[in-house]
C-alpha cells in the first residue's frame, strides 16, 4: 500500500527518516543509550502520529483516576509553544504562553487538587524538578513523550486514532508518523481513541487485528469515545447570553490539529454552523484573527471553540479583541468503552514510595 500522489514521491525520504529512527530506537532497546527508570513509576501517554490523536483528555483520564486511587499524581509534559526554555513548575501567575497550551489546561484543571505540573524539553530535568519540589508524589503522568526515551515509563500507553490509525499512515515526510509503524511494540497497552460510541464487537476486533501486526500480543488493544459536555461561557458576553439552544447559528473558531470530532458533534446537536475559523495546531491567536471572526459574526450567533484553545484566547492582549464576542467551550471527556476503564485501571501503579536518594 503506497501513501497517495504526490506523497509517494517522499517515501524514499521516508525511508532514510525511518532508518535513522530505528538506528536510533536499537540503541535505546540494547542498552547503548542509557533510558532512566523515574524516582516514582510513570506513566507514558503519546502516539505514533503528529497530533491529533487525544493525548490531553486521556491524560486528564489517568490523573483523575490516580486521585481517586489516593494518590499523589503531577503531569510532566514539553511544553510545546511556549515562550519559556528549561524545566518549569507551572504557578498561578504562568500562562499558555509561559508554560504550553496543554501543561496551562492541566494546571487550570488540577491545580486546585494540588496536581504539579511541569514542562521540560529534557523529561529527565522536568522529573529532577519535581523531585526536588515534590518529594511526596506517587506517580508522575508523561504527556507526549512516547519518542522521548531518556526515560523509561513504567506503564506506557499508545493511542491511535479511530479515523486516522497508525498502521495506515507512513513516515514523515510521506506520511504523519514520528517512527515506523514497528514502535508500536514498545506500548503496554494500545488504546484506539475518538470511537463512535456504539462501535461494534465486529469491528472493535478487527481494529484489533490490525494493531496486533506491531504491538507485543499481551498489550490489551482499548477503546475510547469522546463525551462532550453542555457549552460553557467562556467571555462575559456568553454569560450575558446564556445557555446557547439548539438550532442556533453558530461559528467554530480552533487551533488544534483535529477539529473534526468537535464539528460533528456541535452539528449532531442541532447547532447551525455558518462558518469554521480553523487554524494550525498550538495557534497563537492575535488580535487580527479575532477582528476576522467579529466581521463575520452578527448579534444572536455564538462561536464555540475547545478548552485548548481558550487558553490561548485568555490572553491579556487579546481582552480588548474579545470584548462582547459570546465565546463558549465545549469541555471534553474520554469514555472507554466496554471494560476498557477496568482493564486500564488494573495495569496503573499502584502507589509506592519514591526512591531513596
Amino acid at each position: 500500500m503506497l501513501p497517495p500522489w504526490p506523497a509517494w514521491l517522499l517515501l524514499p525520504f521516508s525511508w532514510l527518516y525511518a532508518a535513522v529512527l530505528a538506528v536510533r530506537n536499537w540503541l535505546y532497546d540494547h542498552g547503548w543509550k542509557r533510558s532512566a527508570p523515574g524516582w516514582v513509576p510513570l506513566v507514558g501517554v503519546g502516539n505514533l502520529r503528529v497530533g491529533g490523536t487525544g493525548k490531553t483528555p486521556h491524560v486528564a483520564w489517568l490523573v483523575a483516576e490516580l486521585l481517586r486511587q489516593g494518590q499523589r499524581p503531577a503531569i510532566l509534559s514539553r511544553g510545546y509553544g511556549r515562550q519559556t526554555t528549561g524545566p518549569r513548575l507551572a504557578a498561578p501567575t504562568d500562562s499558555a504562553a509561559t508554560v504550553g497550551d496543554e501543561p496551562w489546561q492541566y494546571f487550570e484543571q488540577f491545580g486546585a487538587l494540588d496536581v504539579p505540573v511541569a514542562v521540560a524539553e529534557n523529561r529527565q530535568l522536568g522529573l529532577d524538578l519535581l523531585r526536588q519540589t515534590h518529594p511526596e508524589l506517587t506517580t508522575v503522568v508523561l504527556d507526549d513523550a512516547y519518542q522521548h526515551r531518556r526515560v523509561r515509563p513504567t506503564l506506557q500507553i499508545l493511542l491511535t486514532e479511530f479515523a486516522r490509525p497508525f498502521y495506515h499512515d507512513f513516515v514523515l515526510p510521506a506520511g504523519l508518523l514520528r517512527e515506523a509503524r514497528a514502535g508500536a511494540a514498545r506500548a503496554d497497552v494500545v488504546i484506539v481513541t475518538k470511537c463512535p460510541p456504539a462501535l461494534t464487537t465486529a469491528q472493535q476486533a478487527e481494529l484489533t487485528a490490525h494493531v496486533r501486526r506491531y504491538a507485543r500480543p499481551e498489550a490489551p488493544v482499548l477503546f475510547s469515545a469522546y463525551a462532550y459536555a453542555p457549552p460553557r461561557p467562556l467571555t462575559a458576553a456568553a454569560q450575558a447570553q446564556g445557555e446557547p439552544a439548539a438550532e442556533v447559528l453558530a461559528l467554530l473558531l480552533t487551533g488544534i490539529a483535529q477539529p473534526g470530532p468537535l464539528r460533528e458533534h456541535l452539528q449532531t446537536s442541532g447547532f447551525k454552523l455558518v462558518q469554521e475559523f480553523v487554524f494550525p495546531d498550538h495557534h497563537a491567536f492575535t488580535p487580527a484573527d479575532l477582528v476576522a471572526v467579529r466581521r463575520s459574526w452578527h448579534p444572536g450567533q455564538v462561536i464555540f471553540t475547545t478548552e485548548k484553545d481558550a487558553t490561548r484566547l485568555l490572553a491579556p492582549e487579546l481582552a480588548a479583541a474579545l470584548r462582547s464576542l459570546p465565546i463558549y467551550t465545549i469541555p471534553v471527556q474520554v469514555a472507554l468503552l466496554g471494560d476498557g476503564a477496568a482493564q486500564l485501571r488494573r495495569r496503573l501503579p499502584t502507589e509506592a514510595g519514591p526512591v531513596p536518594l
